[in-house]
């Protein structure tokens, strides 16, 4: 059997973007010997591609925002399904999380008087988004890497964990393997953070990076723990779909933030079409600007592109289904139009948008300050994945933990935009300083040599199959994407469903046959015949929980069921490993609100 290192820490997290680095910064402060695991290298985190920016309702721009109105926001996006607990510490301590980000040397835009600047976004009432340019999310994981490093941290970069280890119930630690050379590695702990992201690369269209395979949501599974909501996933409605060299490529909603407007291949400006009912005032008007709502004796004026991610998502699907698309099966998003009010457009875009002005002129050849881009929904965001306490953020097994888009609870059925960059900081703090605290009072734990070996012997099986014209796995990737993006993507329907299951199967049956060749140095393939069961369990889960619930809801949208059921907003659907080893779904209720907090939602009504 291989060799393997033994490491040890107190609190050991797996994932090194915001989440990550906010939890490893958290524990290291409480005396904790801390360990970071990232896929890729250190600042290359998926949270760099975050644009938009971090909500948090600090009134700098509109004085008449507070936490309750962001919570009423919260609860409202995610149609009332999310952990209450989360929306509420959420609202209530996202703007300390920024402005300690401030204090650490993050260089936010400004207000004329020097206070930092917010920005209107999708689905929340008052412009609360603060923001560096398009560049947030960069700006976020460099002040949090400049500020972890000094805390004693040990990093390992470029490694992949195939299994969390336990000791009883209790978590242990997690085996893996570094990518470059292929060794093994046992990293022993008290707890475990997972802050893994997402699981875009599921689906054929994505604007998540290659890490995100699902990697935390499977691993969790297979320690026992619970997964919720797994359901809803986002597809953000501006990804570019021409040209080719950009496909997927995430357009921030900071461009409709900023004015830009969604077009079909009439020139009409259809997002007025389709506005809800309870968006609409006694004073609607088809202004140029957008429409007036009011918020109790107050009016605001918002423009249709910044309805909720879910909403645009469809009303872009169908102008593409009847016809009205651009060319390429998208719409058009025209920021450009703006020089007609504004004499000096190009150059506030510029300003204001300068890595998407940047990246689409080199990448694409488009100028975004005078042509409009050709954009569609693409996979973006999970709200579903492993189901935590809303303080502490342990999950159902002791000493594991989660934080970020691996965790599930905050969004509900659908997550505001913006609110994923305050997640990651608010929750990635509390993760951090209970896993802190469990490490503190539990004692050192042992790890089973039998699980090393047994992950060992997982893990180098693809090497000893015989080829035998078996499909490679990059073909079975690519089967999955394929199909999970035609039959469990943004319009969903039981048939297609049940067909995408039959496939999973099959899959997953040809994963387990799968083989590889070569050595364990620098070996693509291998990694990718590893990544194939987070795939695959993440996907059955998907595509389970979607059949379960049987309504249009959030980001889950049936066309067999393109209602909402009232029933189902009684209860949050959770999936767990039953004793058998399949995949087993329950209702689980969900708890009441609070009078204080129901009376705050009936408030902001």
């Amino acid at each position: 059997m291989a060799q393997y290192d033994t490491l040890d820490h107190d609190v050991l997290i797996i994932g090194a973007g915001g989440a990550g680095l906010r939890a490893a910064i958290e524990a290291a402060s409480m005396g904790a010997r801390v360990g970071v695991v990232c896929k890729s290298l250190l600042g290359k985190a998926h949270t760099v591609m975050a644009e938009g920016g971090v909500a948090a309702a600090m009134a700098n721009v509109d004085d008449r925002d507070n936490w309750r109105v962001h919570f009423a926001d919260t609860m409202r996006g995610g149609q009332y399904l999310n952990n209450w607990r989360m929306a509420e510490l959420h609202a209530k301590e996202a703007p300390a999380r920024v402005r300690e980000l401030e204090a650490w040397g993050a260089l936010f835009d400004r207000t004329p008087d020097g206070r930092i600047l917010q920005r209107n976004f999708g689905g929340h009432r008052y412009p609360r988004l603060a923001h560096v340019g398009d560049r947030t999310g960069l700006e976020m994981i460099r002040t949090l890497q400049d500020h972890g490093i000094h805390r004693g941290l040990d990093v390992y970069m470029e490694c992949t964990v195939v299994r969390l280890l336990k000791d009883g119930d209790r978590v242990a630690g997690a085996f893996g393997y570094d990518r470059e050379r292929g060794r093994f590695r046992l990293w022993r702990a008290k707890a475990v953070v997972l802050a893994t992201g997402g699981i875009g690369k599921s689906f054929r269209i994505t604007s998540n990076s290659w890490e995100y395979t699902g990697d935390g949501h499977a691993l969790a599974y297979d320690a026992g723990a619970e997964l919720v909501d797994m359901e809803f996933v986002q597809f953000h409605p501006t990804g570019m779909v021409w040209p080719p060299s950009v496909r997927g490529l995430l357009v921030t909603e900071g461009v409709r933030g900023e004015g830009g407007i969604l077009l079909n291949r009439e020139g009409r400006r259809f997002m007025f079409d389709d506005i809800p009912e309870n968006y609409r005032a006694q004073t609607a008007d088809n202004e140029e600007e957008g429409w007036r709502y009011v918020i109790g004796d107050k009016t605001a004026r918002r423009p249709p592109e910044l309805l909720t991610r879910d909403h645009v998502a469809r009303s872009i699907v169908r102008e593409v289904r009847e016809g009205r698309g651009s060319p390429h099966g998208g719409v058009f998003l025209d920021i450009a139009w703006i020089k007609r009010r504004l004499p000096n457009a190009p150059e506030h875009i510029r300003k204001k948008l300068p890595s998407m002005y940047h990246q689409f002129k080199e990448l694409a050849d488009i100028d975004i300050t005078a042509q409009p881009m050709e954009v569609g929904p693409t996979t973006h965001y999970m709200m579903g994945g492993v189901r935590v306490d809303g303080d502490s953020q342990m999950s159902t097994v002791p000493g594991l933990f989660a934080a970020g888009e691996v965790a599930a609870g905050l969004h509900g059925a659908n997550r505001l935009g913006g609110n994923s960059l305050s997640d990651l900081l608010v929750f990635g703090k509390r993760a951090g300083e209970f896993a802190a605290r469990f490490a503190q009072e539990r004692p050192a734990v042992r790890v089973d040599e039998r699980e090393a070996d047994a992950a060992i012997h997982e893990a180098l099986a693809p090497f000893e199959r015989p080829s035998n014209g078996a499909h490679g796995p990059y073909q079975i990737q690519d089967e999955l994407q394929d199909f999970m993006q035609d039959l469990v993507g943004i319009v969903r329907n039981e048939a297609d469903m049940r067909r995408a299951l039959e496939r999973i199967d099959r899959l997953r049956g040809e994963a387990s046959r799968v083989a590889v060749s070569g050595h364990r140095e620098y070996n693509p393939g291998w990694h990718t015949a590893l990544d194939l069961r987070c795939m695959l369990i993440v996907s059955e889960a998907i595509t389970r929980a979607a059949l379960e619930r049987k309504e249009s809801r959030g980001a889950q949208f049936r066309e067999d069921f393109p209602e909402k059921d009232p029933e189902y907003a009684r209860f949050n659907i959770v999936v767990r490993k039953g004793s058998d080893g399949r995949m087993e779904l329950d209702r689980r209720p969900i708890p009441a609100l609070p009078a204080e907090l129901a009376a705050v939602i009936e408030e902001m009504k």
